[in-house]
């Protein structure tokens, strides 16, 4: 007898089992329905996400090109540039902008940015377009439209009636900084995306656009509280100009020479005099700047000597200084000082065009700081007669500056000019007024050596030789941050210093050994007080020069741990300092304490390791 097959699904099945067959398909059906629905919604999103995208980006390209077009005419950056209406272009740009925001909203855009790892360059450009709707609506666009206001007062023009609008404007403009404030904030944390380039390169220019517009305009609105009043706007002002000589190095950037009493009132700028060092080499003003500044530089003299009286790099020091001089030797009251060098002159000239020399000389961008600071040396032998020419080329650059002031047409190159110099530390202003001084502090104009805590580098030089050899100086520093351990994160901070001055041919002015060395030197060589300021709390685990252990003076300024070694220089020579140094833990990049000489220091800035 066999036995009888029974098969798995019975050849009819009843009732209930064909209802659960059945149900078993529907939702196989319903299943393939919503995996279908859901992949077509997928394209349909990606596809809205790649149209609007790129007409996004087309917006965003339109909208460069009205502020790039705009730059360029009101910087005169473009020859061919023609006239841009300020309001109008910013118009342009704004709305181009709010389109490509408006572009990158909706479920879509949404959804797709909150895709794990996938939606960071979805989140990216939504961050970009958000990014520049805001720059361009609430920072440069209350900007144009405050430039295209008319002043009330036929009567102001040039720079009174630029100092009319910077007061009037003062809210619009505290208003356009905290919101280009708030975009860089929002830059900073856009994610990055680095499989895809091009957003990655756009979200980078954006991040590095923002770094410089960003406190651009925190220092138009500083300005527009304090430079209506500095500038005689409320009533005359008096101030005492120094010509900085970075051929012999300073903490403040060079040597301070001649000078000019300047006056300020409604707008209009006069030199009331001129002078040499010579003049006030023997004021001893009654100037105290505390027992930490005593400690520092007591040694120098710096309130008794007006060759030292620079040997900080914290420019308020100076300043009072400067101020107490001349008022003790001219009897006048005195509202406070402003530093400048050949290489700021040189950009201001580039704005104005050349100046004359009462011999007829063209003093031009060109030639200032080569007439100034070399050959200028080898031209007189004679001490009054160098002096008097320097002072001459102090006039003519004055001269020629007070004039464009008064020339509309100029100022907008002018400003621009002097942003420049400031932001390179070539022209530092202090004020006595303790509210403007106040509002000034922070910001580059001061010249200020940071206070509060955090992480800074920088190394500052003093020429202790007393010649001009530092008009053939390099300055390089290597910043390099390492792991972090439970006493502080490890610090290298490397400085190489090279004297390329000529070992002959260089007038004995110029290679002149003042310090009068117990060793043997040569024309050529030169002599630095280097001094390396770190973070407030730093403490050193060691030093070398050029390999060998050194032992370094530590003191504090500001807070701040500063580290200094005599270094002897010789002509066509290197040296390298190499401090290791324990620091207090932080992930920032450290503020640079730079000090404006002819040539700019290369400073090289590693990546922070972050550390819990």
């Amino acid at each position: 007898m066999t036995e009888r097959q029974v098969p798995a699904v019975p050849e009819h099945p009843g009732p209930s089992q064909g209802f659960f067959l059945l149900r078993g398909s529907g939702r196989r059906r319903s299943l393939r329905n919503a995996l279908l629905a859901s992949a077509t919604l997928c394209v349909a999103g990606a596809a809205w996400i790649g149209v609007t995208g790129l007409i996004a980006r087309s917006e965003l390209l339109n909208a460069e090109r009205e502020i790039s077009a705009l730059k360029q005419s009101v910087t005169g950056s473009s020859e061919s540039a023609a006239p841009v209406d300020p309001e109008k272009a910013t118009q342009s740009a704004a709305a181009h902008a709010a389109r490509a925001h408006q572009l990158t909203t909706g479920p879509a855009w949404f959804m797709a940015s909150h895709v794990p790892y996938l939606g960071r360059p979805v989140a990216t450009v939504r961050g970009i377009a958000q990014a520049a709707d805001r720059l361009t609506g609430d920072a440069l666009l209350p900007l144009a439209e405050l430039v295209a206001q008319p002043t009330d007062d036929d009567r102001h023009t040039g720079l009174l009636a630029m100092l009319s609008a910077l007061r009037s404007g003062a809210p619009a403009l505290e208003q356009a900084a905290r919101a280009a404030t708030d975009t860089r904030t929002l830059a900073d944390g856009l994610p990055r995306a680095p499989w895809v380039p091009a957003i990655d390169r756009a979200r980078a220019q954006l991040v590095s656009q923002l770094r410089r517009t960003a406190p651009a305009m925190a220092d138009m609105a500083v300005a527009s509280r304090v430079l209506p009043s500095m500038l005689g706007a409320d009533g005359p002002r008096r101030y005492i100009v120094v010509f900085q000589n970075t051929a012999e190095a300073r903490g403040t950037g060079g040597l301070p020479g001649a000078f000019a009493v300047l006056t300020a009132a409604q707008g209009q700028l006069k030199f009331e005099s001129f002078g040499t060092d010579t003049m006030l080499a023997n004021v001893r003003p009654a100037v105290d700047l505390g027992a930490e500044y005593r400690a520092q530089y007591g040694a120098m003299d710096p309130t008794g000597t007006w060759a030292n009286s620079n040997v900080s790099p914290h420019f308020p020091y100076a300043a009072r200084i400067w101020t107490a001089v001349w008022s003790k030797y001219s009897g006048q009251p005195v509202d406070g000082a402003a530093a400048v060098d050949p290489s700021a002159l040189a950009r201001l000239l580039q704005a104005t065009g050349p100046g004359r020399l009462s011999d007829g000389t063209a003093l031009t961008a060109d030639n200032v700081l080569d007439l100034t600071e070399r050959t200028g040396y080898a031209r007189f032998a004679d001490s009054r007669e160098r002096k008097a020419f320097l002072l001459g080329v102090a006039r003519a650059a004055a001269t020629t500056f007070t004039g464009a002031l008064s020339t509309p047409e100029h100022l907008p190159a002018l400003l621009k000019a002097a942003y420049d110099i400031t932001q390179q530390g070539r022209l530092k202003v202090w004020s006595a007024e303790p509210r403007e001084q106040g509002l000034l502090q922070k910001h580059p104009l001061a010249g200020a050596l940071p206070a509060q805590p955090g992480p800074i580098a920088g190394v500052v030089v003093n020429n202790a030789a007393g010649g001009k050899l530092d008009y053939y100086l390099e300055r390089k520093l290597h910043w390099i941050a390492g792991s972090c351990t439970p006493r502080g994160r490890k610090v290298t901070a490397r400085v190489t210093l090279d004297n390329r001055a000529p070992a002959s041919g260089l007038p004995p002015y110029v290679t002149q050994r003042v310090d009068k060395p117990p060793y043997l030197t040569r024309p050529g060589d030169n002599r630095l007080l280097v001094s390396y300021y770190a973070s407030s709390g730093a403490r050193l685990a060691g030093a070398t020069l050029d390999g060998r252990t050194v032992t370094v003076a530590s003191s504090v300024e500001r807070g701040h741990a500063v580290y200094t070694l005599d270094v002897e220089l010789p002509a066509q020579s290197s040296r390298t300092l190499t401090l290791h140094l324990l620091e207090p833990i932080s992930n920032r990049t450290p503020v640079l304490v730079d000090q404006p000489l002819v040539t700019p220091t290369r400073a090289r800035l590693e990546a922070v390791p972050v550390c819990d």
